[in-house]
């Protein structure tokens, strides 16, 4: 997609729309999000709608930095307390390492 044939609104709109698209739980849309509208937030000449863009971008890098530390966090306490774990983590595990138990 080629942002710079949109104008201000336009921007606008579709930063929104991956905003709240990414409170579905989803940090990859606001990753994009982060991405795509970085430039329009931040280095380029003041429009009037940059100022709600800058809003959504920074929301968007906030909340995909805080699902990527959860999921970090839940990944390396699950991995290293599986084993000493009751069985009930054998049942949501998907792929058991052979050696151990």
């Amino acid at each position: 997609m080629d942002l710079e044939n949109l104008n201000g609104a336009e921007k606008l709109l579709l930063c929104k729309k991956y905003f709240h698209l990414g409170l579905a739980c989803l940090p990859l849309v606001w990753i994009v999000n982060f991405i795509w509208f970085f430039k329009y937030a931040f280095k380029v000449e003041n429009f009037p709608q940059q100022d709600e863009i800058k809003k959504y971008v920074i929301g968007s890098a906030i909340g995909s930095i805080f699902w990527i530390l959860i999921l970090s966090i839940w990944v390396t306490v699950f991995q290293i307390f599986r084993i000493e774990s009751p069985e009930i983590m054998d049942y949501i595990t998907f792929v058991f390492p052979i050696g151990y138990k």
